[in-house]
C-alpha cells in the first residue's frame, strides 16, 4: 500500500500552492493568534467570526485587492473560512483542514 493512498493528492498540492506565497503564509499565521495579531473588531469576535479583511489589508500594507486575491487562495485551499457580517468579510483558519494538510503531508513525506 502506497503512503499517499490515503492523502488527496490535488487538495495536498493546493493547499502548498497557496501557502508558497509568503504573503499568505504569514496571514495565515495571524489568524491562528487573532486577539495577538488585531485589534479588537466592533461587529464581530476576532476567534468566533473572524478577522475582518480590512484589518488584514492594514496590517499587511498590501491593497484590498491583492488581499481578497489572498483571501480567496486560501479559501480555495479550504484553510480559512469566510463570513459575511454587513458590509464586511471575515476569515478564520480551517482547523480541521490545517490538521489535515499537516497530516498529509507527514504521511506522504514519512518512510514509514
Amino acid at each position: 500500500m502506497s503512503k499517499m493512498d490515503n492523502v488527496d493528492e490535488n487538495q495536498l498540492q493546493e493547499a502548498l500552492h497557496a501557502l508558497s506565497n509568503r504573503h499568505r503564509l504569514t496571514i495565515l499565521i495571524w489568524l491562528t493568534e487573532p486577539e495577538k495579531h488585531f485589534p479588537p473588531q466592533r461587529d464581530a469576535d476576532l476567534v468566533k467570526d473572524g478577522v475582518c479583511v480590512s484589518f488584514i489589508t492594514e496590517k499587511t500594507g498590501l491593497s484590498q485587492p491583492t488581499v481578497t486575491t489572498h483571501m480567496q487562495a486560501l479559501a480555495a485551499a479550504d484553510l480559512v473560512t469566510s463570513k459575511k457580517i454587513k458590509n464586511w468579510v471575515y476569515y478564520k483558519p480551517n482547523s480541521v483542514a490545517i490538521q489535515r494538510l499537516l497530516d498529509d503531508l507527514d504521511r506522504a513525506l514519512r518512510h514509514t
